[in-house]
């Protein structure tokens, strides 16, 4: 589901300019809404009266590549020229993912289908998502190739399912669906986790997000990072990431801390402590080596530090110290 801008506001200390949504994400990602880009999300939906470019592109691809690889076309044809919205198609996809002997894919489409076209925050996350996958991977070949393809992405539009089936109070369900989410695609996110949108799971294995745990808006993670608990604590025990951070492989984030927005963690570092917003950290255990000077560093994936930036930070060393 969508993080709340009332669960954000309270690791989110920053005050900085409203984030231009229509320059990061174009406007067919927002396609499903009335209004201006970047406008009211909450008011009503009317399929007949608005476009959807996004599902109007993943189409287009489709049919394009049925055309280049025949032995393709009926695979495609079942998993989206057959459907009317990008909801059914995607709700057929996670099925025939998730499926097993006693699970059978029928069932899990009726179920999955029903969460995603009930809950607007769900529709308009998986749009998002899939841009977020088509602009910051550069992999990625089309729309169409992340809904089919990236198990990164089909992991959390799995876990958005499962936490709202968790919200509704059918937790036996949601853990099921988090078991198959964690055997299926090695991405292991507690139901009652909190997650916005505009997220990348790049590579999506090894990933481990716990069940206090907060995401923030377009926060990218590389594959194996984890969010979890130091194992001593109860409740809230699980870090809360704000909006716009990048988060490196291998990076492990322990306890109930926050990681500031637009912050940048490196990778394979281990934090066990607040990390100032538009700050990079690295290390066992990490400390600040500088700030971040793009607001959102998620957007941009710059993981590396070259001696130049080093350098350029030097100056920055006793302000930081209280970091360290």
């Amino acid at each position: 589901m969508t993080l709340l801008q009332g669960e954000a506001s309270d690791f989110s200390a920053s005050k900085s300019m409203p984030f231009p949504m229509e320059k990061v994400f174009p406007v067919y990602a927002m396609g499903l809404f009335k209004g201006n880009v970047g406008g009211d999300v909450s008011s009503e939906i009317s399929d007949s009266a608005v476009s959807d470019p996004i599902w109007d592109a993943v189409r287009e691809e489709a049919k394009l590549e049925a055309e280049k690889e025949p032995i393709l076309s009926s695979f495609l044809y079942a998993s989206i020229l057959s459907h009317d919205s990008l909801e059914t198609s995607l709700a057929f996809v996670l099925a025939n993912r998730l499926h097993n002997p006693t699970a059978l894919a029928t069932q899990l489409m009726d179920v999955i289908g029903d969460v995603i076209l009930n809950y607007r925050d769900i529709r308009r996350a998986i749009r998002l998502d899939i841009q977020a996958f088509k602009d910051r991977d550069p992999s990625c070949l089309s729309h169409s190739s992340v809904l089919l393809y990236l198990k990164g992405y089909h992991a959390l539009q799995s876990y958005r399912v499962a936490h709202a089936l968790w919200n509704r109070g059918r937790k036996v369900l949601a853990f099921t669906l988090q078991s198959r989410i964690s055997e299926v695609f090695g991405v292991d996110i507690h139901p009652a986790a909190k997650i916005g949108e505009g997220i990348l799971l790049d590579h999506g294995t090894g990933v481990v997000i716990g069940e206090t745990a907060v995401v923030g808006n377009r926060v990218s993670l590389m594959q194996g990072v984890t969010l979890g608990g130091t194992g001593k604590e109860i409740g809230d025990r699980h870090p809360k990431v704000a909006q716009g951070a990048l988060i490196g492989a291998g990076a492990t984030i322990l306890g109930n801390i926050k990681i500031g927005e637009g912050a940048m963690i490196a990778a394979c570092s281990l934090v066990l402590k607040d990390v100032p917003p538009h700050c990079m950290v690295a290390g066992i255990p990490a400390k600040v080596i500088g700030q971040v000077h793009e607001q959102d560093p998620s957007l941009t994936m710059k993981h590396d530090a070259t001696k130049d930036y080093f350098e350029s930070m030097q100056w920055m060393e006793e302000p930081l110290e209280q970091w360290m």
